[in-house]
């Protein structure tokens, strides 16, 4: 016994004592009332100093592990004695796939993470389209949770409001005001990101007798189609022109069908990053107001705009009218690991969102909150976006000059955001170019998952620039350009 303690190198080694013996008491290594070695004695044992050890047995008896006799030493604790139920030996087992319900089964089936690509090292990979960390400006960071902490660092590490820190609620108001939107009428609640905010609205306006009827942009972004076929919405799909969304078939659509909910994304849609005109906008609006249907408006990628003027979003374009629900996060300009996200929307939605959220995580990181406020305070946003267009736009540029020179078979479309989109002649299947390009080191995104129903979108593919290097930008579009010339010969 006490052969197999191996230290490692970042914890400390009193720690480390304590928990192995602890994890010896708790397998029943240890017996109850069983005497432990002398502090001297496990000391020369576990190769470690005496007072390590000494520090060790303290902890332990703190915990309630080992109990101490004056003069005589440490020992186990009976209470914690290995505890096995009496079943003739035989392990208790339950068949968890059987026991799964409809929504697990669904949720295994939809997560695209679990069925990804595992690409050797050393793979160019176009599939991410997370901001590139090597902007990420971490003193700006340090300092802001320093500033934070010293003003309030207790209220911050206790119980929050399911609502959200009140002063970025306060600071993400002014903020959407700034981008034309009448306030009025409305109100905020903070999220861990997107989806759980968007997860969150779709499970308060899902119809409790019938299967709920959404509209979407086809192809639309994956996570939002998943969500929307767990809470049970039946989905239609309207094609997208070079400017935003097909009006017309909106249109004809919206005359033959009701509907309980559409979901947009009019600024660097993904996957195919086209900006919705200002004409077609208004257009939606207006259609959307007629049928009297309630929008979720996505801000994905907003900021990144990288020419022309700035383009409200929907929910601006409603002026005092409360028929838009607004869900922001700065996860892809900003720092994806703080998930702050927002939903802005009519005060009767919030308060039941604040409800739901409260039943479910009672509230979003408060640290995570409030390190983002104090960063935006301090006026670091804009000076990151600033730096972050630039550069975004750089990598942008290039790889849409590289698509044209290596890949002129494929339509491309993209304003701006982290991504391209291309779309091949029909008889180009991307799933088989892509097993083809990941024997050459490269790899994508199918566009398929993107679209609505299967088999659409089987000859597109996204390609996230955002992290990858300017020369593996170039090889690995020069790499798939080679193998579609290939696969288009046979």
């Amino acid at each position: 016994m006490f052969q197999d303690f191996i230290l490692v190198g970042d914890r400390p080694i009193s720690i480390q004592v304590k928990e192995y013996v602890k994890r010896l008491i708790i397998k029943g290594a240890l017996q109850a009332d069983q005497k432990l070695p002398s502090t001297r004695e496990m000391s020369g044992l576990l190769k470690v100093g005496r007072n390590t050890v000494i520090s060790a047995y303290e902890g332990l008896e703190d915990d309630g592990f080992t109990y101490t006799i004056s003069g005589k030493g440490c020992y186990v604790a009976s209470k914690v004695n290995h505890l096995a139920l009496d079943n003739g030996g035989a392990s208790w087992q339950i068949d968890w796939k059987e026991r799964m319900n409809e929504y697990a089964i669904s949720a295994v089936e939809l997560d695209l993470m679990k069925q990804g690509i595992r690409a050797p090292k050393g793979t160019i990979s176009f599939t991410s389209i997370a901001p590139d960390e090597q902007l990420f400006d971490l003193s700006d960071v340090r300092r802001a949770f320093m500033d934070r902490m010293a003003i309030e660092g207790q209220v911050l590490l206790n119980y929050g409001y399911a609502k959200g820190y009140k002063p970025l609620i306060d600071y993400l108001m002014h903020y959407m005001e700034n981008k034309g939107v009448d306030i009025s009428g409305k109100d905020m609640l903070i999220t861990s990101g997107f989806t759980e905010g968007f997860d969150m609205v779709l499970s308060a306006l899902r119809p409790s007798t019938r299967r709920g009827a959404a509209i979407c942009e086809n192809p639309t972004h994956h996570t939002a189609l998943k969500n929307l076929k767990l809470q049970g919405f039946e989905i239609t799909g309207i094609p997208m022109d070079r400017d935003g969304i097909h009006v017309e078939r909106l249109e004809n659509i919206l005359q033959t069908n009701s509907f309980d909910v559409a979901y947009l994304m009019p600024s660097y849609h993904n996957p195919t990053g086209i900006v919705m005109s200002p004409e077609k906008r208004i257009s939606v609006m207006k259609l959307m107001m007629r049928y009297q249907i309630p929008v979720i408006e996505d801000g994905f990628n907003e900021e990144l705009r990288y020419s022309g003027a700035h383009v409200a979003p929907l929910i601006a374009t409603a002026g005092q009218g409360n028929g838009v629900i607004y869900i922001g996060s700065f996860s892809k300009v900003l720092f994806p690991g703080l998930r702050v996200g927002w939903v802005l929307g009519d005060r009767t939605l919030i308060d039941s969102l604040e409800s739901i959220k409260r039943s479910r995580t009672i509230h979003t990181s408060t640290i995570d909150q409030s390190i983002l406020y104090q960063y935006l305070l301090n006026g670091n946003f804009d000076k990151y976006i600033k730096k972050a267009r630039t550069e975004y736009k750089r990598k942008y540029e290039l790889t849409k000059a590289c698509c044209e020179k290596h890949i002129p078979e494929a339509q491309l479309s993209g304003d701006g955001g982290l991504h391209v989109f291309l779309t091949f002649p029909s008889d180009v299947n991307t799933h088989q170019l892509l097993e083809a390009c990941t024997e050459q080191g490269v790899i994508f995104t199918p566009g398929d998952r993107f679209f609505i129903q299967k088999g659409e979108g089987i000859n597109t593919l996204r390609l996230g620039f955002s992290r990858v290097t300017d020369e593996n930008i170039e090889q690995g579009i020069q790499i798939i350009g080679k193998q579609v010339r290939e696969f288009l010969k046979s």
